[in-house]
């Protein structure tokens, strides 16, 4: 295959996928943390207990980092739980936590499986060759770097029962925070877990479906494609992803096409009556359309809501220019709904 038809194949991957709404979940800007330090030889200010655990999700164990402040040793705290969105790690949510931890947070962030620090989920490439028992040898490989949305909140889900056994987590004040793609996210998890008190989605993207109007058609054939795939890998003619995959764009991580279609926490949002969600929208959002994703959520809540439009940027601000404001504006929300 020559290299000019490599590159039109390329377009018209990008055109199809940006038509399916996958360009509206995130960035490797705020997720790939080039030259960031990992959590052995990272070091918090001085003022910060920080510390590392392990969360076991569906047998993958996943890698956690938790911020608090020293003076706060031994106290139950109220406390906030974060992942990163599309592609990010715990390590993208450092300055963020820190912040959340002065508030005088518990903060637990932690990576999905396969990302990260995190272990991965493994599927056999051969058949056991020894067998005893319940327990086999056998040759596998890594599902590492994919996009599964479904997948995603499960761990979400496993971080928040696991934090149910942490002593200083104050069981009845827990928050979570998602920002682009995992913003969509809480809004899943919280809808389904009545432990969850508050959460904050910025720059949400809360709808994994295609449009039915998108580049004329083109929507349908993702939806097809999706369902293609689905059925090669159910019938074993069709693998993972390679890691790390750019299909999307820049962002790093291929997904799993047909778990998207199953994936729209937009529709949940209704759920939400005893949990308040704040959604922090760009003004200038350039991936997606504010009104068909944090808006649409926010407008179907029947609970305690707030809805904030950051001025002058587009997504990428909130981890830029106005991280600052991003941050508190969670921290206000939180401290109004989780130290009543």
């Amino acid at each position: 295959m020559n290299r000019k038809l490599i590159r039109v194949l390329a377009i018209v991957m990008a055109a199809q996928m940006l038509a399916f709404g996958l360009a509206t979940f995130g960035s490797a800007k705020p997720s790939t943390q080039a030259g960031a330090p990992s959590s052995a030889s990272y070091k918090a200010p001085d003022t910060i207990d920080f510390r590392t655990a392990k969360i076991v999700s569906e047998g993958v164990r996943l890698h956690a980092e938790l911020f608090s402040l020293k003076t706060l040793a031994g106290k139950q705290l109220p406390t906030v739980i974060q992942a990163h969105g599309w592609g990010g790690t715990a390590a993208g949510f450092r300055r963020d936590s820190i912040d959340l931890a002065n508030a005088g947070y518990l903060v637990i962030n932690f990576d999905y499986r396969g990302w990260g620090e995190s272990e991965s989920r493994v599927i056999l490439t051969a058949p056991p060759a020894k067998k005893e028992g319940l327990k086999y040898t056998a040759e596998v490989t890594e599902v590492r770097e994919v996009v599964d949305p479904l997948e995603m909140v499960i761990d979400w889900f496993n971080a928040i029962h696991w934090a149910m056994a942490e002593p200083m987590v104050d069981k009845n004040r827990i928050g979570l925070r998602g920002s682009s793609y995992s913003g969509g996210h809480v809004v899943y998890v919280a809808a389904r877990d009545p432990r969850v008190r508050a959460i904050v989605s910025q720059v949400g993207s809360l709808d994994s479906r295609p449009k039915a109007v998108a580049l004329a058609g083109a929507a349908d054939d993702q939806v097809k494609l999706a369902y293609e795939e689905a059925t090669k890998r159910a019938r074993g003619e069709l693998g993972y992803p390679a890691p790390r995959a750019r299909v999307v764009g820049n962002l790093q991580g291929a997904p799993i096409r047909d778990k998207l279609l199953l994936y729209a926490p937009v529709e949940d949002a209704a759920k939400l009556k005893n949990c308040a969600a704040l959604f922090i929208v760009a003004e200038k959002e350039e991936l997606f359309d504010n009104n068909d994703h944090a808006k649409a959520g926010y407008d179907r809540m029947t609970g305690a809501k707030k809805y904030v439009v950051i001025p002058g940027i587009t997504h990428y601000g909130v981890y830029t220019t106005e991280r600052e404001r991003a941050i508190k504006l969670a921290i206000e929300w939180f401290d109004q709904y989780l130290k009543k």
